[in-house]
């Protein structure tokens, strides 16, 4: 018996040919920080851990930032009654959405979000398919994330009396600079990121705390204005839906307000981490995530609730309305009217500047969780795990959108609104099915209670701005293009990253090369598996192609279990059958997988080897798209075009023959 250390194979080996590393050093910088699609150790865009309440606040440059205007969307659905509408948003937010994102940060602590949890219901083509739409609700919420906040800053900075008058008129080239730079925080890293949130979001809230002190003072010191808001509260009546239908109507915008919890779900992998083992590291995010989710909820509702009561009482309900002086930004307002217009325009600086890189956490997001997704799939190029590669994709095409649309905010509402409702209900499903799978009767209901809510506000921002619907449906449409357009070209390379042997497969080999120290290896779709299966199968071959009859022979037979996955490692098993020796692995496609075992063999040993197929019957179109869509067709041509563009040198390929 030949000792394991002396067999002619290892027990793993690397894919023939790794991506050799870039020469240039603009390449190699552009390629160096990237995004692993799974695993604890996958923090893995090249940088490291921050304390949860760093990465706490470059979520909430996007959480907190919506203080800037979504008191006066309150006010102006609501009217008087936007207090009792926020506090339902408070109550939705502690009791739903935070158990709720809790619950996904569990079940996805690799940051991949709702979407990994989704993903498991659907096998095959329909996952990936599904994971695509969702994919496309994704971009739509934190592209468009990006582009609003950024013409959002360029609003304030124009309606602010001491910025230059020659800014007015120029909002799109405002917007596009505040993009521009905003991609260039992200290609320096992410602790420079995360370096920049931590003020803006300290100040901002800081500046916020300060006007609802004041407000809450003034309102103290004037009890008429109390008298007025409560004359204004039953001005209808008082009765029941006088109540309700104002507070109903005005739920769904204020919804978007929970925006920054999918944002903070999917940074999980930039968050610093604890332990020994995998397990205690992983054990530790989750931890430290919910720690920065509640953290985030708490500071948020008791904003939201001050600054929606000193806003509604104090400011006159018709300065609320378009082209008054507090729409869409109220407590900036409040923040002139009764600190002074030096501390306003403090006030304004700081809105601006947390309204422009609230785009940071939409743009952390899609970099933390789409590379996980379509690199693995073979739907994008491999490049596109690298961070800084995708940080201008994402910035030439927020450029784009913001040339398109002329950085118009209300024009973008719509997409915003879809894409951030699509993914919180994707959410709520996804936990709903979880609990349910538990058997936890308690927790499914109040999450499928949870996603009718949050499915009626999606449905009624489509009814009231379909538009929305539409720019999610080109995002949609445009991932699916693009996956497929690159899932094609892609289709013939290893696609295994490496190819483990064991002990059996690897002893099969090592007494071939005893033989006559040479390779044959008869490729072989198994059927009933017996000894008569490959007593004719190998007669065959012998006649029909250039086997020696005194030559050993090995099969080797791929099954594949599911096509639609792309690449992943290979376990080589040896099976022995009434004495044939067969080498059987699991794969997605099995021309690739038969061209990655030749090539590892031909490296491990030293040999080159020689394959033996029989010829496919069937239409070639048919063949192509069996192989596309299934994994297998007409073999034997694939298998050396893969071997011809991983091999440039002729001599050293693996031998392919094919007869009958």
């Amino acid at each position: 018996m030949v000792a394991p250390e002396q067999l002619a194979v290892p027990a793993c080996v690397d894919t023939a040919r790794r991506p050799a590393p870039p020469q240039r050093p603009l390449t190699r910088w552009l390629l160096h920080d990237r995004v692993q699609p799974e695993g604890p150790a996958s923090a893995g865009t090249g940088h490291r851990g921050h304390p949860w309440w760093q990465v706490m606040c470059l979520t909430g440059v996007d959480y907190f930032s919506t203080l800037s205007y979504l008191p006066g969307i309150a006010a102006l659905t609501a009217g008087a009654l936007s207090p009792l509408a926020t506090l339902l948003i408070v109550a939705l937010t502690l009791f739903g959405v935070l158990p709720m994102y809790r619950r996904v940060a569990e079940e996805s602590p690799n940051g991949q979000g709702s979407v990994a949890m989704l993903e498991d219901l659907l096998p095959f083509w329909r996952g990936k398919v599904f994971v695509l739409v969702l994919l496309g609700f994704v971009a739509t919420s934190w592209i468009i994330t990006i582009t609003l906040s950024a013409a959002d800053a360029s609003v304030h900075v124009l309606e602010n009396p001491f910025f230059p008058d020659a800014l007015h008129g120029h909002a799109v080239a405002l917007t596009v600079v505040l993009l521009l730079v905003l991609g260039g925080v992200f290609l320096l890293g992410f602790t420079e990121a995360v370096a920049v949130a931590i003020p803006l979001v300290a100040v901002f809230l800081l500046l916020n705390l300060v006007v609802v002190v004041v407000g809450m003072s003034d309102v103290l010191a004037q009890p008429a204005v109390i008298g007025d808001w409560v004359g204004r509260l039953t001005e209808g009546g008082g009765g029941f839906g006088d109540v309700v239908l104002p507070t109903v109507a005005a739920f769904p915008l204020l919804v978007l307000g929970l925006s920054g919890f999918e944002t903070g779900v999917s940074m999980m992998p930039l968050i610093a981490t604890d332990g020994r083992t995998p397990a205690q590291r992983l054990a530790t995010r989750v931890r430290n995530t919910r720690k920065l989710l509640t953290t985030a909820a708490v500071i948020m509702s008791g904003y939201l609730i001050a600054t929606t009561l000193v806003t509604t009482v104090l400011i006159p309900p018709g300065e609320f309305a378009p082209g008054g002086a507090a729409n869409g930004r109220a407590l900036a307002y409040l923040a002139h009217e009764r600190v002074g217009q030096v501390f306003g325009t403090v006030y304004d600086v700081s809105s601006i500047l947390i309204l422009w890189f609230a785009g940071a956490s939409a743009m952390a997001g899609l970099i933390n969780i789409v590379p996980r997704y379509l690199p693995s799939y073979g739907m994008a190029p491999e490049w596109g795990r690298a961070v800084r590669p995708v940080v201008l994709v994402y910035t030439a095409v927020s450029v784009l959108i913001t040339l398109v649309f002329r950085a118009d905010v209300n024009a973008q509402a719509g997409a915003y609104a879809t894409g951030i409702l699509a993914m919180m209900v994707s959410a709520a499903l996804a936990v709903t099915i979880s609990a349910a799978r538990r058997r936890r009767r308690g927790p499914a209901i109040g999450f499928a209670v949870l996603t009718a809510v949050l499915l009626y506000a999606l449905v009624d921002n489509v009814v009231e701005k379909p538009d929305g619907l539409t720019i999610s449906a080109f995002f949609v449409l445009g991932i699916v293009a693009i996956s497929l357009v690159s899932r094609i070209t892609r289709t013939t390379e290893l696609r295994a990253e490496r190819i483990e042997f064991d002990d059996v497969a690897r002893r099969f080999v090592t007494d071939s090369l005893a033989h006559d120290g040479r390779l044959h290896l008869v490729a072989n779709k198994r059927q009933a598996g017996d000894r008569e299966e490959y007593a004719e199968k190998e007669a065959a071959q012998r006649t029909m192609n250039p086997v020696p009859w005194t030559a050993d022979v090995l099969f080797l037979e791929v099954d594949v279990v599911d096509p639609s996955v792309f690449s992943g490692v290979l376990h080589v098993h040896g099976v022995q059958v009434d004495g044939h020796h067969v080498l059987r692995t699991d794969a997605p496609a099995a021309p690739n997988a038969i061209a990655a075992v030749l090539l590892a063999l031909r490296d491990a040993t030293g040999v080159r080897p020689h394959a033996h197929f029989e010829w496919s019957e069937g239409n070639p179109l048919t063949h192509l798209f069996r192989y596309l869509l299934l994994g297998q067709g007409d073999t034997p041509p694939v298998v050396r075009e893969i071997i011809r563009e991983v091999e440039p040198d002729p001599a050293r390929r693996p031998g392919i023959h094919v007869g009958g």
